[in-house]
């Protein structure tokens, strides 16, 4: 199954998230990760979905589906070499002066901020890649990890604007 990153605009009203997602359970479609956001329109939100799909037809099925929603307005798949995509990852992480040393090493390597520090806890704060996050998460798997809080990912376009958009605003 290969990995997928729709990007939806959809109308900026109550109960569009449980529609959007509802439509993805009924078609049977699991959801690896879902945001949304605030777009530079106040009626607009964007949606980012992770899916894996075993081919094109069923991304097809997926995105046109989705359009067919009454609050969307945009439905595209990203592509992924082309994009920008983020998460940002919380981790609370057991220290004391035994190996509170290592702990900023490995943050100063993948350029974590260190957002908290207690006498028996460290926070980390990580943005970046997907892949980077995992990185770094098997780098604390031998430290006890007291609470974590991933988001999904968020995903742009690189450079002019995605075509859909450029033609809704022509």
């Amino acid at each position: 199954m290969n990995r997928h990153v729709i990007s939806l605009l959809v109308d900026n009203h109550a109960g569009v998230l449980t529609r959007v997602s509802s439509l993805f359970g009924r078609r049977g479609f699991n959801i690896d990760s879902l945001t949304v956001s605030a777009t530079n329109d106040p009626a607009t939100s964007r949606i980012t979905i992770v899916v894996h799909v075993d081919d094109d037809a069923e991304l097809q099925q997926i995105i046109l589906q989705t359009a067919n929603l009454q609050e969307s307005q945009q439905v595209f798949a990203l592509d992924i070499p082309h994009s920008l995509l983020r998460e940002l990852l919380l981790i609370k992480v057991c220290a004391d002066v035994t190996n509170r040393t290592e702990l900023k090493e490995i943050a100063s390597i993948y350029k974590a901020k260190i957002i908290d520090l207690s006498p028996t806890s460290m926070v980390f704060e990580l943005t970046g890649e997907p892949e980077k996050i995992d990185a770094f998460l098997s780098m604390l798997a031998d430290y006890k990890i007291m609470e974590m809080c991933r988001t999904g990912i968020t995903a742009l376009e690189r450079g002019n604007r995605h075509d859909h958009i450029q033609q809704q605003q022509a």
